[in-house]
């Protein structure tokens, strides 16, 4: 057997992860990754990833893993061995917390991944009665891991608010599969937002948009995919545009044909009232590759990424008027669409591409292992 990475998810995978988690090890060719977690859905096999479960089936295997939680009592460590760990490379801050147990068992490198939230959330950082286990295993953390990879600049200069050492950290973005043609954005094709109903990701200002428009008589077809806690106050916000129509969650492969039969994706994202903020959103890179223009604001953590005027339209969050201009300049312009289009997809070329970020991803593992 080769050398494994572990890749530490506590819930391997929730369906929105499955897509850009797969892409991060999609160009792996020295590491084999291993996810490792408490609890593994369907969406695992789906996509073929290799997986261990941390404890036993049943009764005592729930007790293993509430004590691996709770205390950091890691089940299974001949097994763990067995499977020739060279290093643990964990998601999002909490799992970093979780995974830390195992890598010192283990003897082994932790390297942990932040993709917006985990950095941004003020909860998780809170001290105090309530302080969570992240922010109680916090200060070993920082001490103990190797390295922290950020999926934006703006994620790395929030850790650097936080207190994490500036010598840890790195930004890495998250890659994306570049197709091999380049649709044009159909001209009459529907808006397109694709996101989770969650207060960060902004679909009330991009619903109240477009009531705007509606009211200047203009109402365009717009296609919303997803779903989240905010589902039901969203779809009564946006009655009487006949023109929306809720398709709920779609596989990567239906969102990819959305994109391509679109005019221009919104991310409408905006920071929420408890701190939550993205990281990059992996749907903008998707769009970009497939030559449609996106519209971000400048609190989606797209800085470098959206060069506005050039590869797209950034607008301030939380300001309909602002976004429902830029909706209707791009609908009135479609050489501008197409220059957009054009351009972000020449970026994402560049500095996106899926193969050779998995394979910087793995190189950075690697150097850890020394």
């Amino acid at each position: 057997m080769g050398r494994t990475a572990l890749i530490y998810r506590d819930v391997i995978l929730p369906p929105s992860e499955a897509s850009f988690m797969r892409r991060q090890y999609s160009g792996f060719s020295q590491l084999d990754p291993v996810w490792l977690g408490r609890r593994i859905t369907p969406v695992a096999a789906e996509n073929g990833f290799a997986t261990r479960r941390l404890g036993r089936d049943g009764l005592i295997g729930d007790i293993q893993r509430e004590a691996f939680k709770d205390f950091g009592l890691v089940p299974d460590l001949p097994a763990l061995r067995a499977l020739n760990p060279a290093v643990i490379h964990a998601q999002f801050g909490r799992g970093g917390a979780l995974a830390l147990p195992i890598a010192q068992r283990l003897g082994l490198p932790l390297a942990v991944t932040f993709h917006g939230g985990d950095a941004h959330k003020d909860k998780h950082y809170r001290g105090g009665l309530t302080k969570s286990l992240y922010a109680r295993r916090l200060p070993a953390l920082l001490a103990e891991a190797k390295l922290f990879i950020c999926v934006s600049e703006s994620v790395r200069q929030k850790l650097l608010q936080r207190g994490f050492p500036a010598g840890k950290l790195i930004v890495h973005p998250i890659g994306t599969d570049i197709p091999a043609d380049s649709p044009a954005p159909r001209a009459n094709g529907p808006i397109l937002f694709v996101g989770r109903f969650v207060p960060k990701k902004g679909l009330p200002v991009l619903i109240e948009a477009l009531q705007i428009l509606r009211r200047q008589n203009r109402e365009p077809a717009v296609t919303i995919i997803g779903d989240g806690p905010l589902g039901a106050d969203i779809r009564a916000q946006a009655e009487g545009l006949s023109q929306l129509r809720f398709l709920g969650w779609q596989t990567p492969g239906e969102v990819a044909q959305a994109m391509r039969q679109a005019s221009m994706l919104v991310v409408p994202s905006e920071r929420a009232k408890d701190g939550d903020a993205e990281g990059l959103p992996s749907v903008a890179i998707e769009a970009m590759a497939l030559s449609l223009p996106v519209i971000g604001t400048d609190q989606a953590g797209l800085d470098g990424v959206i060069l506005p005027g050039r590869t797209g339209v950034i607008v301030p969050a939380r300001d309909p008027e602002a976004l429902a201009r830029a909706i209707a300049s791009l609908l009135a312009t479609p050489e501008m669409r197409m220059g957009l289009g054009t351009a972000g997809r020449g970026l994402v070329q560049g500095e996106f591409n899926a193969e050779r970020q998995s394979r910087r991803l793995e190189s950075l593992l690697l150097s850890l292992t020394g």
